[in-house]
């Protein structure tokens, strides 16, 4: 039995294994985080290991937003909700950092800063305005012509938000380029 029980740990995992409570499967090329909640908790991880006291902090306190945000929702939020509680803290520290500033306290200004951009790391790239605006033309060109776009704007950005992931654009970017769009004669 202690022979059978050595090879078993000497034998490599299975690629995926059912016997556990949860399904465990080990990818060819290594673990892989596609979920953003994934990718917060690595760098956490990883910021305690490197004992990076500052990227620790910050990255705990988001994820303390998140868990908020799951409790609140009794159920595990998904990834665009992760996003958008990132571009809300980037927002609140970049704002603080901009307080500071005119305060004259710039090294407290300095870490907001500092802050703001480790979170944005985590964020995806924010579309360009030439990219919402081919966005934009595509649907208004697709849209009925029995009704004036402005009687549609509502159907107008659920289709636009249901293409675009809410948290690659900024929203009153979008409306304020839709009101040029609808004002500009085709």
């Amino acid at each position: 039995m202690a022979a059978r029980l050595a090879a078993s740990f000497r034998s490599p995992p299975a690629p995926c294994s059912t016997t556990l409570p949860f399904i465990y499967c080990r990818p060819a090329g290594g673990f892989r985080l596609t979920d953003v909640r994934g990718e917060l908790a690595a760098a956490v991880k990883s910021a305690m290991k490197n004992k990076d006291i500052k990227t620790s902090i910050t990255l705990r306190a988001v994820l303390a937003e998140v868990h908020s945000a799951d409790k609140t929702a009794n159920s595990q939020i998904d990834s665009s909700a992760i996003k958008s509680i990132l571009k809300k803290a980037a927002a609140r520290r970049t704002e603080a950092a901009a307080q500071y500033a005119v305060a004259g306290r710039p090294e407290l200004a300095e870490k907001e800063t500092s802050e703001a951009k480790l979170l944005s790391q985590f964020l995806p790239p924010v579309l360009s305005e030439e990219e919402v605006d081919n966005t934009l033309r595509k649907i208004l060109e697709d849209l009925p012509k029995d009704k004036p776009p402005q009687q549609k704007l509502g159907s107008i950005f659920k289709v636009f938000y249901t293409v675009v992931d809410k948290s690659t654009v900024d929203s009153e970017m979008v409306k304020r380029r839709l009101d040029v769009l609808l004002k500009t004669p085709n």
